[in-house]
């Protein structure tokens, strides 16, 4: 939403931004990373009130949830890209800094696809103002930091009370998602699918208890699943608003059909044409790394994240029955949360017993405990790069939580360009 901008707001801004840039560039240059932290931090330090300049006259969408934040918010970018240039951080710096930085990348970019820190959506949407606010799903995660799950949903709740200038496009079959969308003025129902109920077992505005049916759930006759304006359906057509149409994926999953749907009819609010934004969709590939395959010595690796028990069940999900060898990694440093004991909530009796199971990460010891009483015979490799080199020649699938995805990823990029320079 358009807010007029004082001269001294736009000198303030301008500065933030100049200081922001170089610290990003300084950051890029002498290989510390990417920059999309430093260059933010710089840019608030200067002025806190950096972001609404930065947002001013760009349509925004952000993208906030448990899982699936850098997939669809990459989604969102892919399909608002085809009506003109978007600022997006779709590495995953998803606080206050990060979408800083991604703002100061396009400063021209008539639309902005954010992905945010559920915590933070209420600080960020109140700088921004967006146009879509898109609530995908909620589970616990990180406790040690968030807190319980009411505490997060409460957070997103007040992201949408404070912003009803905001079209919501929420998960109607995630009762946590529906509690915080419930009194939207302007809202979008998603049937985005929830296979993890662990966490909602009851509805945070009342307290009553939620009772799952074939078709849904329902609290009392008056809260209940709202019926979607936009589903996939089990041959993957998408239905919308006068829509009906092939949804066809290069990303794995049916959890990734339904994130592509939420980006869609993100898409569809700012004025793109369904079709369009579900062309653009079909040719995300990868997204800052996931689901990106490598060749390490001949073994064609495809690395899969997760990062909490939901996540957990969805990237099992996605693992390649036919592919006999699997490295599973897991490590406790605090960006994972130290407290390892959801590994028990974690369905592991559903992955098949594959040729070679290798149990890695720092906490291999604790996840080969777990996966032996699955009834899983697994090698414990506490390295993953040392347990994906103990795998034959052909296809090797692995599945990392945060740290160890993020640790091992360079390696096989590294490796993979050297054996291409060959």
């Amino acid at each position: 939403m358009t807010r007029p901008l004082t001269f001294g707001r736009r000198l303030r801004g301008a500065v933030a931004t100049i200081l922001g840039g170089s610290a990003r560039d300084l950051s890029r240059l002498l290989g510390r990373g990417s920059g999309g932290m430093i260059g933010g931090r710089v840019a608030l330090a200067v002025d806190p009130s950096v972001l609404a300049t930065l947002a001013h006259d760009k349509q925004a969408v952000i993208v906030s949830g448990t899982n699936g934040k850098s997939t669809t918010t990459k989604m969102v970018r892919a399909a608002l890209g085809t009506a003109g240039t978007v600022a997006s951080n779709t590495l995953g710096d998803n606080m206050p800094p990060g979408v800083a930085t991604a703002l100061m990348n396009e400063p021209r970019a008539p639309f902005a696809a954010l992905e945010v820190d559920e915590m933070y959506v209420p600080q960020v949407a109140a700088e921004v103002r967006p146009a879509v606010l898109v609530l995908l799903n909620l589970s616990r995660d990180q406790l040690d930091r968030v807190g319980e799950i009411g505490a997060v949903e409460r957070r997103l709740r007040q992201g949408v009370e404070e912003n009803p200038q905001a079209h919501i496009v929420a998960n109607c079959d995630d009762p946590l998602i529906v509690s915080a969308a419930w009194n939207a003025p302007h809202v979008t129902w998603v049937a985005a699918g929830s296979s993890w109920g662990a966490d909602s077992t009851t509805f945070p505005r009342t307290g009553g208890q939620v009772t799952r049916t074939e078709d849904g759930w329902f609290v009392d006759e008056q809260i209940r699943r709202p019926d979607p304006d936009w589903w996939v359906d089990q041959d993957s057509r998408l239905h919308g608003p006068g829509v009906e149409l092939p949804l066809k994926l290069s990303l794995p999953g049916q959890v990734n059909l339904h994130n592509a749907a939420q980006a869609i009819a993100a898409a569809v609010e700012l004025g793109v044409p369904a079709a369009q934004a579900a062309e653009a969709v079909g040719q995300v590939r990868d997204v800052a790394g996931r689901y990106q395959e490598f060749d390490v010595d001949g073994r064609g690796v495809r690395l899969l994240l997760a990062k909490n028990p939901a996540g957990w069940q969805e990237a099992l999900a996605m693992v390649d029955p036919t592919v006999n060898q699997v490295v599973i990694a897991t490590n406790g440093q605090i960006p994972d949360g130290v407290d390892l004991s959801w590994l028990w909530d974690v369905r592991f009796e559903e992955l098949p017993q594959p040729e070679r199971l290798f149990a890695s990460g720092d906490r291999a010891a604790d996840l080969a405990v777990r996966l032996g009483y699955a009834g899983l015979e697994a090698k414990l490799v506490p390295d993953p790069l040392s347990a994906i080199r103990q795998c034959q020649p052909g296809p090797v699938e692995v599945v990392a939580n945060y740290t160890a995805f993020r640790d091992l990823l360079p390696q096989l990029k590294q490796i993979d360009r050297a054996g291409r320079a060959q």
